[in-house]
């Protein structure tokens, strides 16, 4: 999708981003988990519903900030979110005496077949959550996870493209340099 899709009626670019869409089903089933499995007056619901929430609005915002350093900042905070609700999910299976699956758990591997992707102009093919809070609790892990594998691939590409084309002072200071030669 190129820059002018939005204007077409398009998503704006960043939503193509697999690593911004599955924050918002990360996001939205966060949400549906906490308010099933943890009290909602408590800290806990609150802060794991915030760290849901800023991975993908830091990706959305990095995208559009003028700058590459301040993308691959807020690409550092979204990952930093996620891992804080990654650790969230932990402590939820550990304080409760239950499981957290091995990567290597069928169970697992099948949570890591889901592929994300729009299915309308508002909707992501967000799977159901288990009523069962520790298959709910190991899926939400394990999209976590997957969250963490992209948003480090996101940021390296970004540091790559930062090295090969410049940043935003640079790109600036060329054109004045071109302006001043004409």
């Amino acid at each position: 999708m190129n820059e002018n899709s939005q204007k077409n009626g398009g998503r704006p670019g960043y939503e193509y981003l697999v690593a911004f869409m599955l924050g918002k089903v990360i996001q939205d089933l966060t949400v549906e988990f906490c308010d099933c499995f943890v009290n909602k007056k408590s800290r806990t619901h609150d802060q794991m519903v915030q760290a849901a929430r800023s991975n993908p609005q830091n990706i959305a915002e990095g995208y559009t900030a003028e700058s590459l350093k301040s993308y691959i900042f807020l690409t550092g905070v979204a990952h930093g979110s996620n891992e804080e609700l990654t650790k969230d999910f932990q402590d939820f299976l550990r304080q409760r005496n239950l499981p957290i699956w091995e990567k290597t758990d069928q169970r697992v591997r099948d949570f890591r077949g889901f592929r994300v992707g729009w299915i309308s102009l508002t909707s992501l093919n967000t799977p159901k959550l288990s009523m069962n809070p520790t298959e709910a609790a190991n899926f939400l892990l394990t999209l976590c996870q997957m969250e963490g594998f992209l948003l480090t691939k996101l940021a390296e590409s970004l540091k790559k493209k930062h090295e090969t084309e410049g940043g935003f002072t640079e790109k600036l200071y060329r054109k004045r340099i071109e302006f001043r030669k004409k």
